[in-house]
């Protein structure tokens, strides 16, 4: 095995190009000191399928939201109530988590929900690729964004496939614009001359990173090898926006949003993504969306609430903790029920938008007072599932959470029998209508 002499730098290579933006992975060689338009024509069958995945960090209160008992004609909870106009269309899970989440606070679990990564946040943590991610990689050269990331406080459910949290959007009039606004042809010029730029700063990392390997030992080549398909995977996706770039954006019959001033009023913040996200997907701009519903330490501008989101959370039983933060909650499931009744109200090829799209809606906490992330309340709408029921996994001996993210990957044409901490045992409850 060849080692140099002295341990290579972490920025060797970038010194050798000048490109300062892309780093190497880390190498043992370091040493120990660095501790609807789609591009190439229309998808098969017609209609493409669509991907949607929405946590809400602060959880639901369970006794308000799971029934006494799992079948089609579950009782009506105060929370399931709010969702009573989407009945047929959506089936409620319980018994679901995934393992090891116990991380370095009580909230780490958000961290981990679109990817199963063990013990996030503690010693030696590496977070993996979210589904979402997964996903983007085989169909997202189909669209103009391979997938959007949204969040109502700029964190995000996406995770690369390096471990890296990929920011979440958090204003629907940027959104907007990017979406539907055409730029002048000063702006797309210049766009294009800085995917060339991009384009030929990869040529030379690629060539100065061929030039390293053969410094290099077997574990670090196989590393160094990683890093390459991922310059080369980051190449083909410039070459897709090069596509784009001259390429009409849709038109759409609605006005450009104003970006919600209030910072508080939470709810509003929701409903104005949530409008956002069925435009990226009638128009086809997107086929994977991920909407980070994070709460706040402060008080939500919703009548009847005087307590802090965050607080009200951590209830520790008491009846007038819950009341208010009930009135929060029943606040968010009615803007998911509106969003859900708006994608049934678009027609794409004698079916509804969301008969093409498969919504995961949940939490990472199952019991936010206490942050335990066992039995998480999740839900899964449209999608062409069979729908109206809830169904209850084991609540002590929880089925992996991931075994459903196999079947939504399967789904979106992913080709793969595992996902993070997924068995062999499927996930019951969800069948093609």
């Amino acid at each position: 095995m060849l080692i140099p002499r002295k341990p290579l730098h972490r920025r060797h290579l970038l010194r050798g190009c000048g490109a300062a933006v892309i780093a190497l992975p880390f190498l043992e060689a370091m040493g120990p000191s660095l501790g609807r338009q789609v591009l190439g024509g229309e998808p098969e069958g017609g209609s493409p399928k669509r991907f949607v995945a929405m946590c809400a960090t602060l959880g639901f209160h369970g006794p308000h939201l799971f029934p006494a008992s799992p079948d089609a004609d579950f009782q009506w909870t105060p929370y399931l109530l709010k969702l009573a106009n989407n009945r047929e269309h959506f089936t409620l899970f319980s018994g679901l988590s995934h393992p090891e989440q116990q991380g370095n606070n009580g909230h780490a679990s958000e961290l981990t929900w679109l990817t199963s990564a063990r013990r996030p946040g503690l010693a030696g943590f590496r977070n993996s690729i979210s589904l979402d991610q997964l996903i983007a990689q085989q169909i997202g050269i189909k669209t103009r964004f391979p997938y959007l990331a949204l969040s109502t406080s700029g964190r995000s459910m996406s995770w690369s496939a390096g471990g890296v949290e990929i920011p979440g959007m958090t204003s629907p009039s940027k959104l907007f614009t990017a979406l539907f606004v055409e730029g002048s042809q000063k702006e797309i010029a210049a766009e294009m001359r800085g995917l060339q730029r991009g384009r030929s700063i990869l040529d030379t990392v690629g060539r100065r990173a061929r030039e390293l390997e053969r410094e290099l030992g077997h574990a670090d080549r196989e590393k160094l090898d990683e890093y390459l398909t991922a310059v080369r995977d980051l190449e083909r996706r410039l070459q897709q926006s090069e596509g784009w770039v001259r390429r009409p954006k849709p038109q759409v019959d609605a006005e450009a949003p104003k970006d919600v001033t209030d910072k508080n009023d939470a709810i509003a913040k929701q409903r104005l993504l949530y409008d956002m996200i069925v435009l990226a997907l009638q128009s086809d701009s997107t086929r994977t969306i991920t909407y980070q519903l994070s709460g706040m330490n402060a008080v939500p501008t919703i009548p009847g609430v005087n307590g802090d989101w965050h607080g009200l959370s951590h209830h520790g039983k008491d009846p007038k903790k819950i009341e208010e933060l009930k009135i929060i909650e029943e606040a968010e499931l009615e803007a998911f029920d509106e969003f859900l009744s708006k994608l049934r109200a678009i027609d794409e090829n004698g079916r509804t938008l969301l008969d093409h799209t498969a919504v995961l809606f949940g939490s990472n906490l199952g019991n936010a007072s206490s942050h335990d992330w066992h039995n998480l309340p999740i839900i899964v709408a449209g999608g062409g599932y069979k729908h109206g029921s809830y169904v209850a996994h084991d609540a002590k001996d929880n089925t992996p959470l991931a075994n459903l993210f196999v079947e939504l990957a399967q789904r979106m044409g992913v080709e793969t029998d595992s996902f993070g901490s997924s068995s062999a045992a499927g996930v019951r409850g969800l069948e093609p209508a």
